[in-house]
């Protein structure tokens, strides 16, 4: 699948709170020392042999997330010795592989590779000492989630024609020509002869998919219409391998329950899924559930599970496996057979976080060894093999990284709800001390630790500043009743719990309460918006990519269905709960200075929302300056803008809490 949006990456937005270590001494001539990459690892997939793992990697830019510049490295778990495989379009911008994928012996590789400056993909194919690249596909849209078949034929999600890169947060196409218009669908085909062939029929968007053993076909959670903004109703089907036929095996029991990672069985009769309110794709999280693929009754297999499962997988063995968040913990574990309620049993628990780039950490069968990048927020991501809790370092290209903060895991009361946030502090605090809180995006999301890289975290802490990083209800990470609770009530119990908790960190730590600030992106930026007209504890804020009108956004936006699980209606049929949470209809109140910015492309949460605020903060005199950023979708990609952003949001927190 395509690298997972920060609207928990729509509603969890790229806003990129960097961090990272200074870098070496000043050489003689006393030039100012530059600050060391963040080398990220965006996919982990271990060789089905356990002898190679192959990942695409690269250097985040010094303010931001996405590497401008991706290779395709496999490493030999035996020694690490590491292979960088050549492109044919060479070390440019937007020659980006993609999608890795082993052959069911090991011995070979598939990916796909972007076209620079188009959204055409190829297929090409290497052996696993990186010898002998043969390109496999020439096509012009698309291509995602490369699988191979236990019978070794290779699958892949295909957008023929495709107009824009597939997600929400990817920067829009042009609003121009017939809006109603059909989409490209994204469709599961199958390779042959060096062409693909449509195994899911044209009407519908397949999102996920697993192949089923025995040539029996495909499962997978697909809607009709519109890719970006259809997800929330999608159902789960049945593909066959032939004719483009398609059987719906689970519709979701309401609107409040979206579907997502659907796996099937190694002997072919069960699928799981996670299923749970969710406000994006990709960022994950609910209860278990298991079914039959012939159909048949699902069962939730996790009922009373006081945590979130953002990721699933079938051990070698056939036993289920999955990741969960649980409260300030990420756990794997086992869920045994998947045929009844089972009380999850941790296998490995930690206070960091494990991705493969794309779901549950990456096994190799038979052997069951695992590899995963692990970082948490002070120590820079590496690549880990081993069994699962039993790892050892394949990587150590960010060795000389390191936050300088101290981190505190704080809980606290709010109506009722034991909520959890991370306290960031500066390594070597004096006195009482300004405080920034982070509102994450989502709002079904989390606060969890991730190394952020060179900008404006590091930068952040070493002035003085201690972060804030809350979770509040409506977050993953306490089972499904607590990501629940928002629903109906954006911006209220959840701003409620937000200033419990800044009164909680400042009882933990020297917190300066007369100098807070506040930051957040997608549903942060709504939370920073609407927390500015509901109170005047804050003294600064910074909106990025929030959301100020609610009944406007409804229809402005282009993922609009993601609204009805969390508002009960249309903007339509009751206006009335749109407007509740809408901070435009409480400007009166606004006195915190606050700096606002947006993708101009942006169709998660659009630029006019962010002009509305700026306009409407402008009328009541209050200071304020606003960045629409140019060709930015939902989330900024050129380090140019990232690193515009983040030196006017340190301005803009120096100026007004220093």
């Amino acid at each position: 699948m395509t690298i997972r949006p920060l609207c928990a990456f729509r509603i969890a937005y790229a806003i990129v709170f960097a961090a990272a270590c200074a870098a070496s001494a000043a050489a003689a001539d006393a030039s100012p020392p530059v600050p060391q990459r963040v080398h990220r690892f965006l996919r982990v997939e271990i060789s089905p042999n356990a002898a190679f793992v192959a990942s695409i990697e690269g250097d985040s830019p010094p303010n931001g997330f996405y590497p401008p510049l991706r290779d395709l490295v496999i490493r030999r778990v035996r020694d690490g010795a590491a292979t960088k495989i050549s492109l044919p379009c060479g070390a440019v911008a937007e020659c980006w592989p993609g999608a890795p994928a082993w052959t069911p012996d090991g011995r070979h590789l598939s990916f796909s590779l972007r076209t620079p400056g188009s959204h055409a993909r190829a297929v090409y194919t290497v052996a696993a000492d990186g010898s002998g690249l043969s390109k496999l596909l020439d096509f012009g849209g698309t291509i995602e989630d490369l699988k191979y078949g236990p019978d070794g034929r290779l699958s892949m999600l295909a957008t023929e024609n495709a107009n824009k890169e597939l997600g929400a947060t990817e920067a829009g196409a042009p609003i121009a020509g017939d809006l109603d218009a059909a989409t490209p669908e994204q469709r599961i085909a199958v390779l042959d002869k060096n062409n693909v062939r449509w195994v899911s029929p044209p009407d519908l968007f397949v999102y996920e998919y697993d192949w089923r053993p025995g040539g029996r076909g495909f499962v997978g959670t697909a809607a009709p219409g519109d890719g970006d903004n259809n997800w929330w109703s999608a159902k789960l089907y049945a593909f066959a391998d032939a004719g483009g036929l398609a059987k719906v095996i689970y519709t979701p029991r309401d609107m409040r329950q979206q579907i997502a990672t659907p796996k099937v069985s190694r002997d072919g009769s069960t699928v799981a899924f996670i299923a749970g309110i969710m406000s994006d794709f990709g960022s994950t999280g609910g209860d278990v559930y298991t079914l039959p693929v012939e159909g048949g009754r699902a069962l939730n297999i996790t009922p009373t599970m006081r945590a979130s499962a953002t990721a699933l997988a079938w051990n070698c063995d056939g036993r289920l496996h999955a990741q969960l968040l649980a409260g300030d913990k990420t756990q794997l574990v086992d869920l045994g057979l998947g045929r009844e309620p089972a009380t999850p049993v941790a296998m490995w628990n930690g206070q960091e976080t494990l991705s493969n780039g794309d779901g549950y950490v990456s096994v190799a069968c038979p052997t069951g060894v695992t590899a995963a990048a692990r970082e948490s927020f002070t120590a820079a991501p590496e690549i880990l093999v081993g069994a699962s809790g039993h790892w050892r370092y394949l990587t150590s290209v960010n060795a000389e990284l390191h936050t300088p903060a101290r981190v505190k895991s704080i809980w606290w009361q709010s109506d009722g709800f034991n909520v959890q946030g991370w306290l960031l502090l500066p390594e070597h605090a004096n006195g009482s001390l300004p405080m920034v809180t982070n509102v994450h995006g989502g709002p079904a999301a989390a606060a969890t630790p991730f190394f952020a890289g060179p900008g404006l975290t590091t930068t952040l802490l070493e002035h003085g500043y201690a972060l804030f990083r809350p979770n509040p209800r409506g977050s993953y990470g306490q089972g499904e009743n607590f990501t629940l609770a928002n629903v109906r009530d954006f911006g209220h119990g959840d701003l409620r719990d937000i200033l419990a908790g800044i009164d909680a960190a400042a009882k933990a730590a020297p917190i300066d309460t007369a100098r807070l600030g506040i930051i957040g992106g997608s549903y942060g930026g709504f939370m920073t918006m609407w927390a500015v007209t509901q109170t005047n504890r804050f003294k600064a804020a910074v909106a990025a990519a929030g959301i100020s009108n609610w009944l406007s956004y409804y229809g402005e936006n282009g993922i609009d269905a993601w609204m009805l699980p969390y508002f009960g209606a249309s903007a339509y049929d009751d206006p009335a709960i749109y407007a509740q949470s809408s901070a435009i209809n409480y400007m009166r109140n606004v006195k915190t200075p606050t700096f606002a910015y947006v993708g101009e492309r942006d169709i998660e949460c659009p630029a006019p929302q962010t002009q509305e605020f700026w306009h409407a903060m402008k009328a009541m005199n209050v200071p304020t300056s606003i960045m629409i950023y140019p060709g930015e979708g939902h989330g900024l990609r050129d380090p140019v803008h990232s690193a515009d952003a983040m030196q006017r949001t340190l301005d803009w927190f120096d100026r007004y809490l220093k």
